[in-house]
């Protein structure tokens, strides 16, 4: 038990002395650039997925001469 106790006193330590938290100010601005990155990269995949679904279409109505592929 007195393992645990040495620890955790050593992990409060390190945490309130070695660790440089940010501010709220830097925590604001890299949320913004993480969800504007995720943005981003959401709608390249719409993008692509929007063109592959319409160049598998424009094959499968030039080989089998149909509009919708079952």
């Amino acid at each position: 038990m007195n393992k645990i106790k040495v620890y955790l006193r050593e992990v409060y330590v390190e945490l309130a002395t070695k660790v440089t938290w940010p501010t709220w100010k830097d925590l604001q601005s890299s949320a913004v650039l993480v969800m504007i990155a995720s943005l981003i990269f959401a709608l390249v995949v719409f993008i692509m997925d929007f063109s592959f679904e319409n160049i598998i279409k424009v094959i499968y109505t030039i080989l089998l001469g149909k509009e919708n592929p079952s």
